[in-house]
């Protein structure tokens, strides 16, 4: 029997057949949904209604990586969650097979390739790239050494506007307390690496398009993770009747997503004034919402449904009601209200914050045509039938569906409407609806 080390014991797991190596697992056993690429063998196996990967590989790398994931999620940061690890397998004939390292299915996110599509937009690869930025520095805010930066070990997750960034993989990976100029420079210097030949094969495949070049892609990457290392860290010295430069250092790093949970004032002789954040945390928006509202959402989403919290506030005449009065009013009858009203069969289009955050834009696009305050109720309808019923579902259907069916790595995921671009529609730089029904239509 196989030994099973679990933080959270599934006993259906038990029955499966690990005896056998997972490349030859029988299909009714597995979930077709797309996936990266992989130095090992890596399949996604349905138990009841929980989705797991399961990675097959060597047992003490299984145990380093369980235990970094296991870290990371402790420190609260995007990686996905460990389940556990499957030990001493062996196959029929009693010959040893390697340790499994079971994980928890990111539900809405998807690999790389299923997003670097033939005819994505300039925009749109801006936002990934951005994405993984702030997914590195995060990691390396809290002493967390890759070691294997590349696109493949990465899952994206729509949030509001752009995109989020969850690690998948972590067997090269070091905790330490903090992380020196030259361990953060030697990470990025890898992973420029590793991502330029990412970029070289979506190139080579026809996955790029031919206006981006890999070289200056990967030089992007760089400045801007510098820059945004640079805001949450770098000392800033000013003159002492400048004081206003304080809470705009704060404002600026809130504006990005990130809490200052302390910051090192040092008033030096000759009047002048050093700060530095001593300790920096993301999720500042989420928080809050969580905080107001119970709701588990991406940065973004966050400060979307928090401005429409303030707009609902004002409306209903609630300022100087107690702000967590008002979101419960708020999240009772206009949030759970529109999710109510999706239809069932459309419900794994989007994750719900996802939903509302694009209704609010289809709100706001047909307020302006017709050039008056459309309500939220009116809206929907036109919302699901102008949008939802043309995505594509991102998340597993209730059904599972067999491997045969699986996305390969080559094989293209359904189009987005809300990201096509047709040469025959003029490009817009903010999202237009007119322009988008338009490019369905053709």
């Amino acid at each position: 029997m196989p030994r099973f080390v679990s933080l959270r014991p599934d006993a259906a797991l038990i029955p499966l057949p690990w005896a056998t190596p997972l490349e030859a697992w029988p299909d009714d056993l597995l979930v077709a949904l797309p996936r990266g690429l992989s130095r090992h063998v890596v399949r996604f196996i349905g138990v009841g209604e929980a989705i797991y990967a399961a990675k097959e590989i060597n047992g003490d790398i299984a145990r380093h990586e369980f235990q970094m994931l296991t870290d990371l999620n402790r420190l609260g940061q995007p990686a996905v969650e460990p389940v556990g690890i499957v030990t001493d397998r062996v196959d029929d004939d009693g010959f040893p097979l390697d340790d499994v390292l079971l994980t928890q299915h990111l539900q809405f996110a998807l690999p790389y390739r299923s997003l670097f599509t033939r005819g994505i937009r300039h925009d749109t690869v801006l936002r990934l790239l951005d994405a993984l930025v702030v997914l590195v520095v995060r990691l390396h805010l809290v002493g967390f050494m890759w070691g294997d930066i590349t696109l493949s070990n990465v899952l994206f997750r729509r949030d509001a506007e752009t995109f989020s960034a969850y690690l998948v993989d972590a067997e090269t990976g070091e905790l330490h307390p903090h992380l020196s100029k030259g361990q953060r420079r030697h990470d990025i210097a890898n992973g420029m690496t590793n991502i330029y030949g990412d970029f070289l094969d979506l190139k080579a495949g026809g996955g790029l398009d031919s206006s981006l070049d890999p070289g200056n892609l990967v030089k992007l990457i760089e400045a801007r993770y510098n820059e945004l290392w640079a805001e949450l860290t770098v000392t800033e010295e000013f003159s002492g009747t400048d004081l206003g430069r304080i809470e705009n250092r704060v404002r600026r790093l809130n504006a990005l997503g990130f809490d200052v949970a302390e910051l090192d004032v040092d008033a030096s002789p000759g009047d002048r004034i050093r700060i530095r954040p001593v300790v920096v945390e993301p999720g500042h928006h989420s928080r809050r919402l969580m905080r107001l509202t119970g709701l588990d959402t991406e940065e973004n989403q966050a400060r979307r449904l928090l401005s429409d919290l303030d707009r609902y506030r004002a409306r209903a005449g609630l300022q100087h009601t107690d702000e967590s009065i008002a979101a419960h009013r708020w999240l009772t009858r206009v949030f759970e209200p529109v999710l109510a009203a999706i239809p069932p069969e459309l419900q794994d289009k989007r994750e719900s914050a996802q939903l509302y955050h694009e209704l609010l834009d289809y709100r706001w696009f047909q307020s302006q045509r017709e050039r008056r305050d459309v309500p939220l109720d009116e809206a929907l309808p036109g919302y699901i039938n102008d949008v939802l019923k043309r995505l594509p579902d991102e998340v597993l259907p209730s059904a599972l569906a067999p491997t045969d069916q699986q996305h390969d790595d080559e094989e293209p995921m359904p189009e987005d409407p809300w990201d096509i671009a047709l040469e025959s529609v003029p490009s817009v730089s903010t999202l237009d609806r007119a322009t988008l029904l338009a490019r369905s239509k053709a």
